[in-house]
């Protein structure tokens, strides 16, 4: 399976070191009492068609220091290759990032962001997965002056005929060039969610 990220408009404040548009998260939370705001969209193609997301909302919030809510709130679609194609809400996504060891000058900050999947879309249309689904991770962070360095893994269950639970690891290094620029790669790796 492909994924490409097609569009991810990062609408937050300046200042915001880490996150999207990476697909391997970080463990630092909103502040307290903010908020941020994304507005993306996905896409995937196989030999049986192309689904993804046009557009999802990304809400995060700062509800105590250390802690953050995340809601993910898509429009999905879904074109099989035989059939007609259908649009409508997707699946969606909660989760708490709960960061429990602060960065220190010889020691990374840590946190665990679980996330689960709500089958809010209509599986029957490609919309959604029918089933709860849940990703459970540990991110840490490392910054080095003007260079962060972050990353981690997890496991998600995946529940359901033809699904399989997954893998995922990934690591980021970024540089904040200026206030108002950060250059970064990412490199990694997610088993797949279906059987075969």
């Amino acid at each position: 399976m492909r994924r490409l990220l097609v569009v991810l408009l990062a609408l937050s404040p300046p200042g915001a070191l880490a996150g999207p548009p990476f697909i391997t998260d970080d463990p630092e939370p909103v502040d307290y009492q903010h908020w941020e705001f994304y507005l993306a969209s996905q896409h995937t193609e196989t030999a049986d068609g192309w689904s993804g997301t046009a557009p999802q909302v990304e809400l995060n919030y700062g509800v105590i220091t250390n802690v953050q809510l995340h809601l993910i709130a898509p429009l999905a679609y879904n074109v099989p290759a035989q059939g007609s194609g259908h649009y409508g809400y997707g699946d969606t996504e909660v989760g708490v990032k709960f960061r429990f060891v602060q960065q220190t000058p010889g020691f990374p900050e840590a946190a665990t962001f679980p996330l689960l999947e709500i089958p809010t879309g209509n599986a029957g249309d490609g919309l959604g997965n029918g089933h709860v689904q849940a990703f459970l991770p540990l991110w840490l962070q490392k910054d080095f002056g003007s260079w962060t360095l972050y990353g981690g893994g997890g496991y998600g269950i995946n529940p359901g005929t033809g699904n399989r639970n997954w893998g995922f690891a990934g690591a980021v290094l970024q540089d904040q060039v200026r206030p108002n620029l950060l250059i970064g790669g990412e490199i990694y790796h997610r088993t797949s969610p279906l059987v075969g």
